[in-house]
């Protein structure tokens, strides 16, 4: 607990409000967000996202691990994202996917998964880098080049949460046998409380599901299903979210978190699909991640 509230300092909390404040106003409300960057000169637009970089500075200051390298590129990196992506809106404006987006996804892709600018920030404030990224994508994809299908809206309906729901029933006996066969899953001996899994579905909703839902089924399989069809965009996608878990937990390459976490990227991509909601697709995460934290691992 001492360790935890060495880092709650006053930087860090406005850090922590400046970062979680444009994810949480375009998944919450982002006709009304939208509206409001759109009526800046395109100048501004453009520039704005240059502002990721005060959470940087605040963390990094405050910890004595500044550095100008790393403030040029959460300033300029925002920058350009939405720069490639206003150009891809003019390009193609049907939406069936520039080489920008496709640059720009593996870009924050391999970034997040490869922990290219962890270095950066304190030891165990590394989520801010995460969570920036999620940023600039957010205002380059849904503001700039305003994407289609993505259907990044976080106030959840009743049909997102049965689907969600169904889709995570579905997979559950699937990732049991083969989990416990493989020796992947281990069954707790001490089951958690109401309360620690009410706190454990909704934390991992927030800042793990919808995250990388929005990047896989928002923005990487919306595109591939315009390339390659609705079908071979859910397996590929799949396929690459599965991938992305290979140096999870371990520092070989995790093949059975892959093979599970693939098999999983499936059944989220067909929540996702049903409506094009990410909160669909986010429940079904967030239920089979929290049934495995607290019950399996």
């Amino acid at each position: 607990m001492a360790e935890v509230l060495r880092f709650v300092t006053a930087p860090n909390l406005v850090a922590a409000l400046f970062t979680l404040l444009p994810y949480l106003l375009f998944a919450f409300v982002p006709d009304e967000a939208t509206a409001r960057v759109q009526s800046l000169p395109l100048w501004a637009q453009l520039t704005s996202p240059a502002a990721l970089a005060v959470p940087y500075v605040l963390v990094a200051c405050g910890a004595g691990v500044f550095r100008w390298g790393w403030l040029a590129l959460y300033a300029l990196l925002p920058v350009v994202i939405a720069t490639l992506l206003w150009q891809a809106a003019h390009i193609d404006t049907e939406h069936r996917g520039n080489w920008r987006d496709f640059l720009i996804l593996a870009v924050l892709g391999l970034s997040v998964d490869l922990r290219w600018f962890e270095g950066a920030w304190p030891v165990h404030l590394a989520v801010f880098n995460k969570i920036l990224l999620l940023d600039a994508g957010i205002y380059g994809f849904v503001l700039i080049r305003q994407l289609e299908g993505t259907g990044f809206n976080l106030r959840l309906r009743r049909s997102d949460l049965a689907i969600g729901l169904r889709e995570a029933l579905f997979y559950t006996p699937i990732a049991l046998v083969i989990g416990l066969a493989l020796g992947f899953l281990h069954l707790h001996r001490v089951w958690p409380g109401a309360g620690m899994m009410a706190g454990a579905w909704i934390f991992t909703f927030l800042f793990i599901a919808v995250p990388e839902e929005l990047f896989f089924r928002g923005w990487l399989q919306n595109l591939l299903e315009c390339r390659i069809g609705r079908t071979p965009a859910l397996f590929v996608t799949a396929a690459l979210f599965g991938l992305a878990h290979f140096n999870k937990r371990t520092t070989s390459f995790n093949w059975r978190y892959v093979l599970l976490a693939a098999l999983a990227g499936i059944f989220y991509g067909r929540a996702w699909r049903r409506n094009r909601r990410v909160g669909a697709s986010a429940v079904t995460h967030a239920t089979v991640d929290s049934i495995w934290s607290l019950w399996l691992r």
